[in-house]
């Protein structure tokens, strides 16, 4: 009986070892919540609604840069005057990403609240399970480095 126990106990442990160790599939890894590289904001990034083939990503919270709380901004430097009273939590700022193959993402657009402007972008794996996300103008690219929160 203490043979078939400790059978059992094994290989639960290897099955909880194997499942704890599992990679989710690569789509997955840039999925869930994300603090920006100056730490003022929360991006959710996932499937886009109108088309789970790609990629979106949504402001959560976050402070404006004169410290103000998010939820009491709205998208004044938009270039589009209808959008300006719009509140910068629940923003979409990432949109159209698709796999490219190689482990990343690209072919999306990243919008810069503060700036009012939206680029071309890419994001990737960054190191120790970061998000490397760069908006790009021509062949110039800055590239930032995002903390997954969840």
């Amino acid at each position: 009986m203490n043979r078939i126990v400790a059978g059992i106990a094994g290989l639960a442990a290897v099955l909880l070892a194997v499942a704890h160790g599992a990679r989710a599939a690569p789509g997955d890894q840039v999925f869930g919540v994300w603090l920006t590289q100056a730490k003022d904001g929360k991006v959710r990034i996932a499937p886009c609604a109108n088309d789970a083939a790609q990629t979106c990503g949504v402001i959560l919270s976050g402070k404006a840069p004169d410290g103000q709380d998010a939820r009491l901004v709205t998208d004044i430097k938009n270039p589009d005057p209808a959008l300006r009273s719009r509140p910068i939590v629940g923003l979409q700022i990432i949109s159209g990403f698709r796999r490219d193959g190689e482990g990343g993402w690209t072919g999306g657009r990243i919008y810069d609240p503060v700036g009012g402007k939206t680029y071309k972008a890419k994001m990737g794996a960054g190191p120790n399970g970061a998000l490397k996300v760069a908006g790009c103008v021509l062949f110039f690219c800055r590239a930032e480095t995002w903390t997954r929160v969840e």
